[in-house]
């Protein structure tokens, strides 16, 4: 490294957000860049350890000491060069991934990590400005053509890897335009989709096919797919929701997360909605059943939509804010997580099961609750409720956000034939099914997941696609 004292020498700093007060009136982007001679300090404070354990936290491998040098040295165009080598969109997990790699920087043992995700962004962005970042067009083509179902990461970083191969890759989407959960499932104020649409136009000017509004099996035969290409990758996720069978879940305000979700992100790209249609938090009071990343993007988004207020629960107990001595470095913590949307006015809640919803002339008002407590045995952990704890929270939206349970089976997959294994995921060895010329990808292969992950597994499902294409 060109500073080998920057750990010692300078500190962690981060953009951090953008003012509260400011924010929660619009849609924007709420994380705040740092300039570029604090970019390059934060740069510096990469020790180049000698097992730099970030590489083996990160699921695509990304070279992160090589690319932290590189913009020490303030060579953006190499960075990003080193940076594109693992990731096909670096500009999106620079802005959604939780940064494994962090939580695993050596300097994370008695120290705070180097600034990775952050500096990642920086480097896209400065690529981009930079005009460094231009369509890459193959020189030649194989003839072999891949159909890829789903364009999320999975379906993209799949498309992207075996055009870049010579293949002709056409990506099929049921939605009206592409990203997957990248687009619809996260709000813009963590990932503008102007980045989704600068990185897709670069694919299609690479020679990526993309077909909107195509449900296969429906629009478009899975025969006529099998005839028609030489392989098939599905990457279509894991979109059946995690329901809650509870007294009272039929009633009026009661939806599921990325319904709300889907709805704002496209309003915010201007589409004009069914005002009954609309799922709308305005001066309600709101109720996110789920402390995961969907329900604190829930939260965000009620908030923006100027809710009376938003309550979010979790039937876990409250995380710890230090690792436990069965949860040591370099493994991910497993410790509390407090989102931007968390610090714009939320109140949270853990350790609370739902029992029932409560109703009024047809609408929910209230969400019936209990305390539970988690009991270890043997290494399994039971539930038990705590008696005398029984409380009504008011609510008038209640928003589902409990994940996801497996990919949609009715429809495609079951016509398709394939296999699936215990949790309902399609069952793959290397990524490979079942049925000859189909592969799959991502979520639909191993449940609801990081975006890192999900561009991994499309990496390595091109290469299996590849060889077999190739032979």
């Amino acid at each position: 490294m060109g500073n080998p004292k920057g750990f010692m020498e300078i500190e962690r700093k981060e953009g951090g957000y953008r003012p509260v007060n400011e924010r929660i009136f619009d849609y924007g982007e709420v994380e705040q860049t740092l300039n570029e001679k604090d970019r390059v300090d934060q740069a510096s404070r990469c020790m180049d350890c000698g097992i730099p354990f970030c590489h083996w936290a990160c699921p695509v491998g990304s070279k992160i000491p090589e690319w932290q040098d590189a913009v020490y040295r303030e060579k953006w165009g190499e960075a990003y060069e080193i940076l594109h080598s693992t990731n096909s969109f670096p500009e999106f997990t620079g802005r959604v991934c939780p940064a494994p790699c962090e939580k695993s920087c050596v300097l994370a043992i008695h120290d705070e990590a180097v600034t990775i995700r952050e500096n990642e962004c920086s480097v896209v962005e400065h690529a981009f400005d930079l005009n460094i970042v231009k369509a890459n067009i193959p020189e030649y083509r194989t003839g072999k053509k891949i159909a890829v179902v789903g364009s999320g990461p999975a379906g993209l970083s799949a498309a992207d890897l075996l055009n870049q191969a010579g293949h002709s890759v056409t990506v099929f989407e049921q939605d009206d335009a592409v990203g997957g959960l990248l687009r619809y499932g996260i709000p813009d104020f963590k990932l503008n989709k102007a980045v989704i649409d600068r990185r897709v136009e670069l694919f299609e000017q690479e020679g990526i096919v993309f077909k909107t509004n195509i449900r296969v099996g429906v629009d478009i035969s899975h025969e006529a797919l099998l005839n028609d290409f030489d392989a098939i990758c599905l990457a279509c996720g894991a979109m059946e929701p995690r329901d809650l069978k509870a007294d009272g879940r039929d009633l009026n305000g009661v939806y599921f997360a990325m319904d709300f979700l889907k709805q704002q992100n496209k309003v915010v790209r201007g589409d004009e909605l069914n005002d009954e249609a609309r799922i709308m938090a305005k001066d309600k009071k709101v109720l996110v059943i789920g402390g995961g990343d969907t329900g604190s993007d829930c939260v965000g988004t009620s908030i923006r939509q100027k809710a009376l207020s938003v309550t979010q629960i979790e039937i876990l107990p409250q995380p710890s804010t230090r690792r436990s001595d069965e949860n040591p470095w370099p493994y991910w913590p497993n410790t509390l997580r407090t989102s931007s949307s968390h610090l714009e006015g939320c109140e949270r809640r853990w350790g609370l099961a739902t029992k029932r919803f409560v109703g009024k002339e047809g609408k929910v008002v209230g969400v019936e609750v209990v305390q539970v407590e988690w009991i270890g045995t043997n290494g399994q952990m039971t539930m038990k409720e705590i008696p005398g704890t029984a409380e009504v929270i008011e609510a008038d939206l209640v928003l589902l956000s409990m994940g996801f349970v497996s990919p949609v089976h009715n429809g495609l997959l079951d016509s398709l034939g394939v296999d699936y294994d215990p949790r309902g995921n399609v069952k793959t060895i290397d990524n490979v099914t079942n049925i000859d010329k189909i592969f799959a990808a991502g979520d639909v292969t191993r449940g609801a997941s990081l975006v890192v992950h999900a561009i991994r597994s499309g990496r390595d499902a091109a290469a299996k696609i590849h060889q077999f294409v190739d032979r």
